[in-house]
Order: C-alpha cells, then structure tokens, then sequence
C-alpha cells in the first residue's frame, strides 16, 4: 500500500504492509519525471511524425481498441497521434522502436481517420512489427504487467529484435555482469551467429582488463578501425578492405543471449564484405551511433523542459525581494503545519489517505480565504 508517512524509516501499519514515505513519493515522482522525459523528451505530441519518413527512434504505442489483437492487423501510432486521433483508446505503450512511420489512418486503420495528416501511403512498407504491437512480450509471450505474474524481474530490451524480455528468460548462462549496455536475445544470436566472434573478443578484451588473463584473440585491428590515423592514406584504404574477423580464431557458437558492454558497436567491422552483410541480414544500424537507446535517451534528457521542482525556483526568482521572503516564509509554514498533522498518524500508527492530504490543504484554503476577504461589517 503506497502512502505518505512522516518518518523517513520504513514504517508498516497494523496489517503488515508497507507505509512509503513523503520522501518515497518525491523521489518517485521525479524518477518518473526523468524517465518520461529520456522516452518522450524529443517527441512533438501535437505534430504527427509521418512527414519525417521512418524516424532513427521515436515513442510508439499501439491501439487495441482501432485493432484488437483477435484482427490481426499490426500498427504502430506515433505520440502526437496517441494523443490526437486515439484519445480514451485502449493504448499499447511500446517504448521506443527505429526505423519506423506512423501507421496512424492508414489502411491498418480503416475505420479512424489521422486528424494530423490527412495524405498517407495505404502501407508504410519498411516498418518492422513483433509481437509487442499486440501488447505481448518475452518468449512466454505474456502481457505487461502480467496479472498473473507476481515475480519481481527486470525487462530487458534486445537490441536486434526490439522485443523485450524477462531477465530470467533471456538464458544469460555465465554472463553474471550488470555493467552492460546492451543485450541481445537468444534467438537473434540464432540468426546471427557472426555475432559470437565479437563476443568472444569483448570477453578476452574484459578479461584482459580486469588482470584475469591475457588475451588469446588475435585481429588485425580493433575492428571497424578505418581511421588511418596512424598511417597515409594508402593504409587506411588497405585496413577498410582487410575483414578483421578473418584474423579472430575461430570460437565456437555459444548458446543463450548474450551482454554487451558500452562502445560494442565501434567494434564492428566495417570492410566492404561485412558492411554488404549487415544490408542484407538489415543490420546497418547498428553502424548509427543515434540508433541507440541510450544515445536517444541522454539527447532528450539534455533537451528536456525544467523539472517541476525547476519550474517552482524559476517562479521564486521572478519575485521581487519582500514576495521571495514571504512566498519562502509561507513555505516553512505549510511545511511545519504538514509536518504536525502527519505526526498524528504516526504517533497513532495511522496510515495517510488521501483524503487526509486533501482535508489539510482544505484547511489552508480556508485560512487563506478568512484572511483575505474584507469583513461585511466594512463594506
């Protein structure tokens, strides 16, 4: 049961469950606030993002309500069209997905019009859809949240594929580490066992790091390494032919999914046989630096619009002197009034309802009220 206590130590009342503090709730709105802006921050929610073409990564959601999983139709909206042409809809969230153009009043949507743009293609053929478009996840394709499901557990999201998955069903075997940036699922290393070479040097490479052994994978550079800093021109053009993979003694093909540690990517090869193979298994953005979530995401932080607590001091600063100190004064006296009618409730080992928060500004109000209104006797 989360409601405000008094306390910053963890309180339960007379059933048992768990009395989160004022702190609790403060530190959780802003987590939420941060988060909203890293997946939303860049998005316009009242431009439709189908004139951008297939955008490197955007926010998506699907409507079960135009297309009910039972319809078979697989689309994704973009945020302005979430808001503006689904509004009460039954909507799928599904984070953030690249590549993609919104479907929204395409013929994935024969019956709801796009109120945003009006002229679209019947089919946005490049776009990619799982599973998740029909609000399943994992390889127990199940929903999330899952009613049925009480175990707490991380989702993960593969970097190939795009779907998500259960920590505990991604089959990480002896990859135990918490420090990486990416992961890719099981199936996807099926479909693409190159990706077991670059593992394998990543390992060496972390093993090497950490004093554990020596590094036994030879290559020719670190892969992908065609800057020809150190060389004329001549051998940059020599290392942009030369497959570095060629030089990596042959692993053995692993089995599960597989961790991979920040900067992976800048690992990967980029001779002209291997840059042919990403075209054609569609892997190429991998090369793109912006493809990355976590790229997407410290973008929108960076750019994200204040913070409520922002919002507060900016409004602060714009008084002049004498309403900086009674709007600060004013403060300090609410927060020691709040702090003494919660008392109550700990002292009573009550647990805070929202009714009760309601009832104690109600009671500002009121005072607030008394003292500014002119009394009828000088009218």
């Amino acid at each position: 049961m989360d409601v405000p206590s008094v306390s910053g130590d963890e309180h339960r009342d007379d059933d048992g469950d768990k009395i989160v503090t004022m702190v609790d709730v403060l530190n959780e709105e802003t987590e939420l606030e941060e988060h909203a802006n890293a997946v939303l921050g860049g998005a316009d929610d009242k431009i439709c993002t189908y004139s951008k073409g297939y955008v490197t990564r955007q926010p998506l959601y699907a409507c079960a309500t135009c297309n009910p999983p039972s319809a078979g139709n697989l689309a994704g909206v973009c945020l302005a069209c979430s808001y503006r042409c689904h509004e009460g809809h039954d909507l799928v969230e599904l984070y953030t997905k690249r590549n993609f153009r919104c479907d929204c009043g395409n013929s994935l949507f024969p019956n709801n019009k796009c109120n945003l743009e009006y002229d679209k293609d019947p089919v946005n053929e490049n776009n990619e859809y799982n599973h998740n478009f029909k609000g399943l996840y994992c390889t127990c394709k199940r929903p999330y949240p899952d009613p049925d499901d009480h175990v707490e557990d991380e989702m993960i999201q593969c970097v190939i594929c795009e779907d998500w998955f259960h920590k505990r069903h991604l089959e990480l075997g002896d990859a135990k580490s918490t420090n990486f940036e990416e992961v890719i699922c099981l199936e996807c290393m099926k479909k693409h066992p190159f990706f077991w070479k670059y593992s394998a040097i990543c390992q060496k490479q972390a093993q090497k790091e950490s004093g554990e052994e020596p590094v036994n994978v030879t290559t020719n550079e670190d892969c992908g390494d065609s800057k020809g800093e150190q060389g004329n021109e001549n051998k940059k053009e020599k290392q942009e032919d030369v497959c570095s993979l060629k030089e990596v003694k042959n692993e053995e093909v692993g089995t599960g999914s597989t961790c991979w540690p920040e900067g992976w990517r800048k690992n990967l090869c980029r001779c002209g046989k291997c840059l042919k193979m990403y075209e054609e298994k569609k892997l190429s953005f991998l090369l793109n630096e912006m493809d990355t979530v976590q790229y997407y995401e410290k973008k929108n932080q960076e750019n994200a619009k204040e913070s409520q607590y922002e919002k507060g001091l900016k409004a602060l600063s714009s008084l002049d002197r004498v309403k900086q100190v009674e709007a600060i004064e004013g403060y300090q006296q609410m927060q020691t009034e709040l702090i003494g009618y919660l008392q109550k409730f700990a002292e009573n080992k009550k647990v805070v309802r929202q009714e009760d928060i309601w009832e104690f500004f109600e009671q500002i109000r009121a005072r607030k009220k008394q003292k500014v209104e002119v009394p009828h006797f000088c009218r």
